[in-house]
């Protein structure tokens, strides 16, 4: 009997997508396969296909990774409450559109109307990455307080935003923006001694100021989408705190998409909340290797394949 009340459910963002992503949990459990079958239903195509057999290059794309990330994040949920049951974490986290998939994970909203939500906001912010075209990178090595004030710098040199988008990790952390202001930040952190920097493969900068084009839109989306109160807490990346009631789900989606991702500060709230064990609910396990850098003691399980929840599950 698996201890739930030590248990944590995280879901990745982008950059955890990869060609045949949830397709041997389709093959193997008919709850993941009904998932899959709904989401090409209220979508109106085969995301399925997309996710199973690709091709990369439109996978990778915006409008296509998030919804294909949400879906696959519900898949693999389905398929392990096929073995244990309905499952009662203490509390559930998403990394940038992760929050949405774990928001539908807490029930907070139904699968239907998240994945509506998620395509909506992968389209505003392709399209606020055409109107604004900006870029990411990721810098290991420096602090949080170092990478903000490489990009204030970098900013104030180029005249345009360059800003902390993700603290993932104690020294590892991604930040976006105007692509002049990006290579200017990221010669800035090679002078001031930062190990690596290395810019992303994406077409948008996403949680920076870039992203404000999308925000009315997004915040009209979020107004006319039903929403109940989780069954089970969940943790807003951007605050770091719980999120309790459709009000504030709305709040804090609404201002995601320019504020940066507080994924250490979020991992360590479920820790404090009794978390001991976490559960990666994706096709890879880049939140599983983050956690470790966060907090030795936790315990990461990546079930990332029908295998993985097999095992897991029994």
């Amino acid at each position: 009997m698996r201890d739930w009340s030590k248990t944590a459910l995280i879901f990745p963002g982008q950059g955890s997508q990869i060609v045949g992503m949830g397709a041997d949990l389709a093959r193997v459990y008919p709850a993941a396969a009904t998932v899959f079958a709904e989401a090409d239903r209220v979508l109106g195509f085969a995301l399925s296909g997309l996710c199973f057999e690709g091709p990369a290059e439109s996978l990778d794309e915006t409008l296509n990774t998030q919804p294909a990330l949400f879906v696959t994040g519900i898949a693999t949920l389905r398929a392990l409450e096929s073995i244990v049951g309905a499952v009662q974490p203490v509390g559930v986290a998403g990394h940038s559109v992760g929050e949405i998939t774990a928001l539908a994970a807490a029930g907070a909203l139904s699968f239907e109307d998240g994945l509506r939500l998620v395509r909506e906001r992968a389209r505003l912010m392709r399209e606020a990455g055409i109107t604004h075209p900006g870029g990411m990178a990721a810098l290991l090595g420096p602090t949080v307080e170092e990478a903000r004030a490489i990009c204030a710098e970098a900013s104030a040199l180029i005249g345009h935003p360059v800003v902390l988008a993700n603290d993932n990790c104690p020294g590892q952390v991604v930040i976006s923006g105007d692509i002049a202001a990006l290579d200017r930040a990221l010669e800035i952190a090679k002078t001031r001694g930062v190990k690596r920097a290395v810019k992303l493969a994406v077409s948008i900068a996403a949680h920076s100021p870039l992203m404000a084009a999308a925000t009315a839109s997004f915040r009209a989306t979020l107004a006319a989408t039903p929403f109940t109160a989780p069954r089970f807490p969940v943790i807003d990346n951007a605050s770091a705190g719980l999120l309790t009631t459709p009000d504030a789900i709305r709040a804090a989606l609404g201002g995601q998409l320019t504020a940066p991702v507080r994924w250490t500060d979020s991992i360590r709230l479920l820790r404090g909340q009794g978390a001991a064990t976490f559960l990666e609910l994706g096709p890879k396990d880049v939140l599983t290797g983050l956690l470790k850098r966060i907090d030795r003691e936790a315990a990461g399980v990546a079930l990332n394949s029908a295998e993985a929840i097999a095992a897991w599950g029994n």
